[in-house]
């Protein structure tokens, strides 16, 4: 399993970095948008949608991505999806976490039908806005979901006790969110200070928010990592699944890779006014 993993790692770190790196940002955005309609076929599948039903899902997905580029592709244009996402991520999530109502089913799933594709779509627009702000920033964007995940898992290990939603991940701990918030505070306040690789997200949103309101904006954005990780968990959960595909050897699928995200990417590009 662990041979598989690496394997696979490398040979996504060896499309997607080069293409973020080095490509035009049209080339950046096809494979983003490669990448979200998977994620949108694996969240249809959450949802129990059986037959054709997640591939017809994905393709709607695809057309939604190719129609949402006529408004225009930069923050100020993308601003629309991002404010829905939102709307969705920090009212919507947080009572689906709350109450744990049944996804699969009824109202409640042709809701999370709407607000895939409207989060998709966002998140496309986010990376899109994001790269064309310089690639210091996109990935300093990445950074962040990583450092908090990466904090987690260690703190976790070492110091975790007290379950943070034990009915939905049994495995994550209060201990472990807080280490991940403290590992990308401490990483943020080195980038500052050192003027490192500029403009990236922490240096910008210093720059229009102050210290203090970065602090918070970033707080903001740790937690909400959190919060999309464990509306994934909550969708395996009820689909009965452990991962939400197959489609990356050793990795689970590309939601599993990706659940983190879908929330910071629009809140982020949103605090950046």
């Amino acid at each position: 399993m662990l041979k598989t993993r690496v394997i696979t790692a490398i040979v996504l770190l060896a499309v997607l970095l080069p293409v973020t790196l080095f490509a035009p940002v049209g080339a950046f955005g096809a494979l983003i948008a490669f990448v979200l309609v998977f994620a949108a076929w694996e969240w249809a599948r959450l949802l129990k949608v059986e037959g054709a039903g997640p591939v017809l899902y994905a393709l709607v997905a695809a057309l939604g991505l190719v129609t949402s580029t006529r408004v225009g592709i930069g923050t100020e244009h993308a601003r629309p999806f991002f404010q829905a996402a939102a709307i969705f991520w920090l009212v919507g999530a947080p009572f689906v976490l709350l109450r744990k109502p049944v996804l699969a089913e009824g109202a409640w799933r042709a809701f999370l039908f709407l607000a895939g594709i409207v989060g998709f779509i966002a998140c496309w627009h986010a990376l899109v806005a994001a790269r064309m702000l310089g690639v210091p920033f996109v990935l300093s964007l990445l950074l962040l979901v990583w450092l908090a995940d990466i904090g987690a898992y260690f703190s976790g290990k070492a110091f975790g006790k007290h379950k943070l939603a034990p009915a939905i991940s049994p495995g994550k701990t209060w201990e472990g969110a807080i280490g991940g918030w403290l590992l990308v505070m401490i990483v943020a306040a080195a980038a500052v200070f050192l003027h490192a690789f500029e403009p990236t997200l922490y240096s910008t949103l210093l720059a229009q928010l102050g210290a203090l309101r970065t602090v918070l904006a970033l707080t903001l954005l740790v937690v909400f990592s959190v919060v999309g990780d464990l509306f994934e968990s909550m969708m395996k959960r009820q689909a009965g699944v452990k991962d939400s595909s197959g489609l990356l050897p050793g990795h689970g699928g590309v939601l599993d890779r990706i659940d983190a995200l879908l929330p910071v990417l629009p809140l982020a590009m949103l605090l950046l006014g």
